[in-house]
């Protein structure tokens, strides 16, 4: 019986020493992770995590391209496990540390990184896009919508191609005007060319424009309400920003993502490899609540419902960019 005892104490104690050594990191990009977008739906993740589970996490907001490599590799210097790295551009950096500390387990969100020990989370962003599209277009009055992207990559023109195919679905004669803010890291973070981008399209008769440009957005929604126009979130759910000009925002589930990389490395659970999330996942979907219920009619959600029931059951292919570069919308 006492040995019985002290091995079952011994036990304990591991598994203790186990959960109270579980030090999980993330490494936010550029745009830091309040930006009210992308990074920041990230945050909220890990943020649920954290007060879910007691659980501290370690962090660090890159602010230059050089620190990337530099912050991920001092994470799991420093013990960190899981470390997760967020953003497509961080993908070099996740490959070479991970390789020098085969041991560590990673997670990167938007971006394959194939080796044992990472676990890939990318989504099908052109799904969300394409249920924005649709109600970009149900909601024109001029027949005329805007895109404004963020640092022009494949990856901003799938949301683009997306949101292009679902207003041709919903009006086949509307017109998208598309420009991108830049072709650097800093296309991400800048509100003003954000804003002088949105005002030049409603100058040319858009009446609703949809940002997926991390930060600059903000610029865009603050020149939608300047103008009386509408504008649609991205990312995390933006409705709230400017309520009664935020016709909708493109949600992606980053935060879902997040903690639920947090989550199984806690519990045991964690796997490598690739996950696509799309619609059928739950991964990609639009907002409505309380602050955009107002500019949503039944009409609307009925056209949305339609592609979303066609998207699920096959009827509806949504062309993904990053597949095929020619978009057919």
């Amino acid at each position: 019986m006492k040995r019985w005892l002290i091995a079952a104490a011994a036990v304990f104690a591991v598994g203790t020493a186990q959960a109270a050594e579980f030090k999980p990191a993330v490494v936010f990009d550029m745009g830091g992770k309040f930006d009210k977008s992308f990074n920041q739906g990230v945050y909220n993740g890990v943020e649920k995590f954290a007060k879910e589970s007691g659980v501290k996490y370690r962090e660090f907001e890159v602010t230059n391209a050089t620190q990337r490599e530099q912050a991920i590799r001092r994470m799991a210097q420093r013990g960190a496990d899981p470390v997760l790295g967020v953003g497509f551009a961080q993908a070099p950096a996740i490959e070479k540390v991970a390789k020098e500390f085969p041991n560590t387990r990673f997670a990167i969100i938007d971006m394959v990184v194939d080796l044992p020990n990472v676990q890939s989370i990318v989504f099908k962003e052109q799904e969300g896009s394409f249920l924005v599209g649709v109600l970009a277009a149900a909601a024109s009055s001029s027949g005329k919508v805007g895109f404004v992207g963020g640092m022009d990559i494949p990856l901003i023109r799938r949301f683009a191609c997306g949101y292009a195919q679902g207003v041709k679905w919903q009006n086949g004669s509307g017109e998208v005007y598309q420009n991108m803010t830049g072709s650097t890291p800093s296309a991400w973070n800048d509100p003003a060319k954000g804003a002088e981008l949105a005002k030049s399209q409603f100058d040319r008769g858009a009446d609703v424009v949809y940002a997926a440009a991390g930060g600059t957005g903000v610029g865009v929604y603050q020149a939608a309400k300047d103008s009386g126009k509408l504008a649609i979130g991205v990312d995390s759910n933006q409705n709230h920003l400017h309520p009664g000009t935020m016709l909708t925002s493109m949600l992606k589930r980053v935060d879902v993502a997040a903690y639920n990389v947090f989550k199984s490395a806690k519990e045991g659970s964690f796997k490598p490899g690739i996950q696509v999330l799309g619609l059928a996942e739950n991964g990609v979907g639009w907002a409505l609540d309380e602050h955009n219920a107002g500019l949503v009619n039944a009409e609307m959600k009925a056209a949305v419902a339609k592609a979303e029931k066609g998207i699920l059951d096959g009827s509806i292919k949504v062309h993904d960019y990053m597949a095929d570069s020619n978009c057919p919308g």
